[in-house]
C-alpha cells in the first residue's frame, strides 16, 4: 500500500460506518485558484469533451477528467488512491466523475442510496461478480469551495451501507429540469421498496467542509444534502467515482439516458488508477488528458 493509505483504525471505521472524512486534499486557496483559472474556463470548452451534449445539460458535466489536465490528475491522486486500495483492494478504475454545484435557493437532495446506478434508466451501469462481497461504488466528495449547512453540504446516516431500501430497477421518472423535485428533477421516492418507509433521521451526521477536504464514502450508504438557504453562496463538490477491476462498467450498453438526454458512450473509458487490469472487461485510457501516454498508476 501507497504512504497516504489508511491506517487499520481508520479501515474498521469505515467497514462500520460506511464514510470516514472530512479529509485534507488541497490547500484551500490553491483549490479555489485552481478551480477559477483552469477548471471552470475548461469546463466551457468542450471540443474534446467526451460526450456530445449542450453545455447547461446536467450530464455535461461527467467524465470531464478524460479531457482536464487538473480533473485528470485529481483522479489519481495519490491522497486518494492510497486510501481506495485499503478499501477495494489493488487494482482500482475510476469510471465517472461529475460536478454536483448547489446554487442559492436550490433544494436539498432527497436521502437515497446507489448500487447499481441503473435508477435513472433502469439500466445497470454497474454488475460485480456474482461472489462479490459489496455492490456500488466509493464515492469521494471533494470540495471545491466551503461546503455548510446553510450552502447545501453532505448528510449521511453511518452503517446503512449493508442493506438498500431503493429498487434502482423501477427507474425514476424525469420531471423536467425546472421541477421542483430534489434531484436535478428525479424524486427518488419512487425507488423506495417500502413507500411508507423513511429513513432515521435522528442518526443522521453533516459533513461539513472547507474547500480543498474530502470524504470517503459508500455509494449505498444513505445520504441526502440541506438546501442552500444562502442568498450569495454556490456551494461545489467533485465527485469521482471508483471500483475494483473486476466490475463491469457500462454492461452491454453503448449509451447513457439520464436528466432528458441520450449520449453515445462511443468516446467513454474508465481510468487505472491503481495496480493492473487482471479481467479486461472495460475499455481502459491509454492516455492521460492531452493526449500524453498515461504512466502506470502507483
Amino acid at each position: 500500500m501507497g504512504s497516504y493509505a489508511l491506517s487499520k483504525a481508520d479501515i474498521e471505521e469505515f467497514r462500520q460506518q460506511g464514510i470516514i472524512g472530512p479529509l485534507d486534499l488541497y490547500d484551500r486557496d490553491e483549490i479555489l485558484r485552481a478551480y477559477k483559472e483552469e477548471v471552470r474556463p475548461a469546463l466551457f470548452d468542450r471540443s474534446r469533451a467526451p460526450y456530445d451534449l449542450p453545455v447547461d445539460a446536467p450530464t455535461a458535466n461527467y467524465d470531464r477528467h478524460l479531457d482536464i489536465g487538473f480533473l485528470g490528475d485529481h483522479v489519481r491522486n495519490p491522497r486518494i488512491v492510497d486510501k481506495l486500495t485499503s478499501i477495494l483492494g489493488p487494482d482500482i478504475l475510476c469510471w465517472r466523475s461529475e460536478f454536483f454545484p448547489k446554487y442559492p435557493g436550490d433544494a436539498g437532495t432527497q436521502w437515497h442510496q446507489a448500487d447499481t446506478f441503473a435508477h435513472a434508466s433502469g439500466r445497470p451501469q454497474l454488475i460485480w461478480p456474482e461472489n462479490a462481497e459489496f455492490g456500488g461504488a466509493i464515492t469521494v466528495w471533494t470540495a471545491f469551495t466551503d461546503c455548510t449547512i446553510s450552502n447545501g453540504c453532505m448528510r449521511f446516516i453511518p452503517g446503512t451501507q449493508t442493506a438498500m431500501h431503493y429498487d434502482e430497477m423501477k427507474g425514476m421518472t424525469f420531471q423536467g429540469h425546472d421541477s421542483e423535485s430534489g434531484f436535478f428533477g428525479y424524486d427518488y421516492r419512487e425507488l423506495q421498496v417500502d413507500a411508507d418507509w423513511a429513513p432515521d433521521e435522528s442518526k443522521a451526521v453533516s459533513k461539513e467542509m472547507r474547500a480543498g477536504q474530502f470524504i470517503i464514502f459508500w455509494s449505498t450508504l444513505m445520504h441526502a444534502s440541506y438546501s442552500n438557504t444562502t442568498s450569495n453562496q454556490t456551494r461545489l463538490a467533485y465527485a469521482t467515482r471508483y471500483v475494483p477491476t473486476s466490475v463491469r462498467v457500462y454492461p452491454d450498453t453503448d449509451f447513457v439516458e439520464e436528466y432528458g438526454h441520450r449520449f453515445s458512450l462511443q468516446n467513454y473509458t474508465t481510468v487505472l488508477v491503481a495496480g493492473a487490469d487482471r479481467f479486461g472487461c472495460n475499455k481502459i485510457a491509454a492516455h492521460k488528458p492531452g493526449g500524453n501516454p498515461m504512466s502506470s498508476p502507483g
